[in-house]
This record gives C-alpha cells, sequence and structure tokens, in this order.
C-alpha cells in the first residue's frame, strides 16, 4: 500500500485508510475486527474514527467505534505501526440532536476539547491520538443537499476559530495529540486556521477530511487548490456516497435489509432523479470499461492528485475485502476524461 505525507505533519498515511463508523452499531465487534485485520494485512495504516461514532447516532451506543478499536489494537499490538485519528464533535444539529453527548452546551471550546479528548483517549486505550480533528465548524457553513452559502446570524455564544486552535495546540503541548485537523470545513475555514497557527504560534492544520466521490466534487472547487499551495493533507471519505454508489439501488429501489439505507429514513432522498441519471451514466461507463460501479468510484476518489488518503468502509468484511481490492484498480486518462464529462453534465448531484 502506498504512503503519502499527511500535510507538512511528519505523519505519513495509507493512500487508502479504515473508516469504522459503523463499529459497534450496524458492524458488531466481531465482524469489526475482522475487517481490522483485513486492513491491517492490506498495508493500511490510517484509521478514522470518532467519540459520536458509530452511526446512527445512538446515547446507548455512543463511542463503541473507539473503544472496539482500543480492544483491536491492544490485542494485535500495533499501536506504534498505525495512525489512529478520532474527532471532537461541534455543537448545533449537524449530526442531530446529540445533547446527551456532553450535554447542550458542547462547544469546541477548551473544556469541551479536553473532555472530549480524555474519554477518546479512554475509550482507545491509548497515551496518544495521531490526528485529533473537529469534526464540524461551530458556524453553519451550508445547508444539507445545497452548494450555496446560506448567511445566518452569528451565534453571540460561538467560539471563535482561534479559541478552538488554542485548545487543540494545549493538547498537542501536554502530547496527548500528534496533530490536529479538521472536517467539512470550507476554504475559508480552512485558511482562517492556518492563519491563526501562524499568527499566534499555535499547531498548523495536518489535514481536512471532505466527503469526495464521483457526486460530490465539491472540495475541488477551491478547497483542493487551498490543500496543494497550503500543504495540508486531504482525507477523502464516502468515495461510495454513502451506498450510492455501490450499484445496489437500482431503478425503484431505496431501502435494502442490513443496508445503510435501512437505518437511516432520509436516505431515499439521495436517490432523487438528478442523482439516479449520474449514477446510470457512470454505471454504464464503468460496464463499458470492464467495471464495477463500486470498483470506479472507490480508483476515482484514490486518483485523485491532492488526496492524501480516501477512507474506505464496509458493513461487513466481504464488503470490505471487495472495496480494498477496487480502490486498488488504476483509471486510465481516457476513462478519467469521461469521467470529467459525464461531472460536466451533471455536476455534483448529491
Amino acid at each position: 500500500m502506498e504512503e503519502r505525507p499527511l500535510g507538512r505533519s511528519g505523519l505519513r498515511v495509507s493512500a487508502v485508510g479504515l473508516g469504522t463508523m459503523t463499529f459497534g452499531g450496524q458492524t458488531p465487534e466481531p465482524d469489526a475486527c475482522r475487517q481490522l485485520d483485513l486492513a491491517l494485512d492490506a498495508g493500511i495504516t490510517l484509521f478514522d474514527t470518532a467519540e459520536n461514532y458509530p452511526i446512527p447516532l445512538d446515547a446507548a451506543t455512543q463511542g463503541r467505534s473507539e473503544a472496539i478499536l482500543g480492544r483491536w489494537l491492544a490485542r494485535r499490538g500495533v499501536r506504534q505501526r498505525v495512525v489512529v485519528a478520532t474527532k471532537v464533535a461541534g455543537p448545533g444539529d449537524r449530526a442531530g440532536r446529540l445533547d446527551w453527548l456532553r450535554g447542550p452546551d458542547r462547544r469546541l471550546d477548551w473544556p469541551n476539547i479536553r473532555a472530549a479528548a480524555t474519554a477518546s483517549l479512554r475509550r482507545l486505550g491509548t497515551d496518544w491520538i495521531d490526528l485529533y480533528q473537529v469534526h464540524w465548524p461551530e458556524r453553519l457553513v451550508t445547508t444539507p443537499f445545497r452548494d450555496r452559502f446560506v448567511p445566518a446570524p452569528d451565534d453571540p455564544h460561538q467560539v471563535p476559530i482561534e479559541e478552538t486552535l488554542g485548545a487543540l495546540g494545549r493538547l498537542v503541548e501536554e502530547g496527548l495529540v500528534r496533530a490536529v485537523g479538521v472536517c467539512n470545513e470550507s476554504p475559508w475555514g480552512v485558511m482562517r486556521y492556518l492563519a491563526a497557527a501562524e499568527r499566534l504560534n499555535l499547531p498548523r492544520l495536518a489535514s481536512v477530511q471532505n466527503g469526495l466521490n464521483l457526486l460530490n466534487r465539491r472540495l475541488e472547487s477551491g478547497l483542493a487548490e487551498v490543500a496543494v499551495r497550503e500543504e495540508v493533507g486531504v482525507v477523502g471519505y464516502s468515495p461510495l456516497a454513502g451506498g450510492v454508489l455501490s450499484g445496489k439501488y437500482g431503478a425503484g429501489v431505496t431501502s435494502l435489509p442490513g443496508s445503510r439505507s435501512s437505518h437511516s429514513p432520509e436516505f431515499a432522498r439521495r436517490l432523487r432523479p438528478r442523482v439516479r441519471a449520474a449514477v446510470a451514466a457512470y454505471g454504464a461507463l464503468a460496464a463499458r470499461h470492464g467495471l464495477s460501479l463500486a470498483e470506479l468510484a472507490l480508483a476515482f476518489a484514490r486518483s485523485r492528485p491532492y488526496v492524501a488518503s480516501v477512507l474506505v468502509a464496509g458493513s461487513t468484511a466481504a464488503q470490505l475485502r471487495a472495496n480494498l481490492a477496487a480502490s486498488e484498480r488504476t483509471l486510465t486518462p481516457e476513462l478519467l476524461r469521461e469521467i470529467d464529462r459525464i461531472h460536466d453534465e451533471n455536476p455534483n448531484p448529491l
């Protein structure tokens, strides 16, 4: 497995990482551990989780993904060989009501970040976190399923980016965190973090983790240039668009037993006409080149020149095995041009 630098942090990560957000929920621990073994054997060194996982998010299961990863790390004795990434949840309803997670006053300030990191370290059974990420911003960035920015009144209690980065910096100073990153951020947000780091002598962002797939290439409109020119590693998540690009959802199919669609009543919103049209076009293109739709999608995400790592996952070990093999495919320049043609005709439908 190819390894790539994660910004200027000194960390190197596998070009494909493993996402664990179903571990302890949709994926029971025995199968989760089989997936972790598969990933390690395939050369994966980046393992990504979050304090609020697994999905579907629930107070009864919160933290299980980290705990499962921690038990596996201890059993395999590989902590020094891998990069463990986790996240602190921001405030608001970005991921649904989470008042059971550190209470209704959850903010990206020092008390909250310290409490979240301490709990994550305990569940992971480790003395340090390699990459500690802000899961989403405090401020409103976009509305769901839209490209446009929607201004909103400033929250008088909103924690400034400088204060959040200062709190992360204290964890770095204490040796509890090696590098810091952000998720679901905008180009403006990343540049604001970078400016604060330089101005206040705080840790520089190592990475930004945003969605990236054939149906959602929004990060190429600004964020990719920021990442390349400012040397911030891009970690792409959801390369199969939450399963939409798995090839399982044919005409009229909106839910499958045991899949993420069966756990999310909002999943059908992803399958509106523009999305289905794009999926059909990419599926036909893949078939012409002897590929499955999933192979095309995973290989595309890994091919992006600005990406440090792409997170893959699977509800089962069998799915993960197939996704790992698909991500290793190499796409020809001709095929990449055909992908761009479909994208230009129906850009970012998801």
